[in-house]
């Protein structure tokens, strides 16, 4: 999952974004208001980790842009503030869940796991379809338990065709939530197709995958 670490703190959006890249979450940091909206409405990302004090302006501002154009997108408010009113006009402006400053990290990605699965209308760790059971946090694919080698590229792929199932995914979406920042990736490059291919074979293996379906010139789409 894209992470949108906006925090004016930079030892602290360090700290928070190696803690989630080694948890598997793709991190990008901005530091002030100006940054993280250019980030948000230029990239595709699954959640936003918001400071309410930034240097250039209230992170509400932030939160009510967000809500009026991503409204899918999770959001965790993270701020010293924990007055009440503070709290609830956040809730009411459209975050998903408020964190209080100190935090504890494993604290942190936990909230970051329950709402992302909540707003992909998931309630297990776990996502299935046509017999494959995906295991989120572990990484591991089976059917009908027996268990499917897969790279870690090959399971994000899946699992983000999965999460967005019976909808039509382009191969630029799918490089910028597999590798990141799509300018560090050539997106004109078949890096997609060969993992999608390598992918599908060792899905073919187990059951046939129609339901896996190339959309020509456009992407890939998982129907249920």
């Amino acid at each position: 999952m894209n992470v949108l670490i906006v925090e004016d703190n930079k030892e602290l959006a360090t700290e928070v974004y190696d803690f989630l890249c080694k948890a598997g979450y793709i991190c990008k940091i901005a530091n002030n208001c100006a940054d993280a909206l250019e980030e948000f409405t230029g990239n595709d990302y699954d959640a936003m980790l918001l400071d309410l004090g930034l240097p250039d302006g209230d992170g509400f501002d932030v939160l009510q842009t967000v809500r009026k154009t991503k409204s899918k997108m999770a959001v965790i408010v993270l701020t010293a503030r924990g007055e009440l009113d503070d709290r609830i006009n956040g809730l009411h402006l459209g975050a998903d869940d408020y964190l209080t400053k100190p935090f504890a990290l494993t604290e942190l990605s936990a909230r970051l796991f329950a709402v992302i699965r909540r707003i992909h209308g998931f309630t297990l760790n776990s996502l299935s379809i046509h017999g494959f059971q995906l295991q989120l946090q572990d990484y591991k694919v089976t059917f009908n338990d027996v268990p499917i080698n897969l790279t870690k590229k090959e399971f994000d792929i899946f699992q983000y065709l999965v999460l967005n199932k019976n909808r039509v995914i382009t191969r630029l979406q799918l490089t910028e939530h597999i590798w990141g920042d799509i300018l560090e990736v050539n997106s004109d490059s078949n890096f997609i197709d060969v993992h999608v291919r390598n992918l599908r074979k060792k899905l073919d293996k187990h059951r046939s995958i129609d339901w896996f379906e190339t959309v020509r010139n456009v992407g890939y789409r998982i129907n249920e």
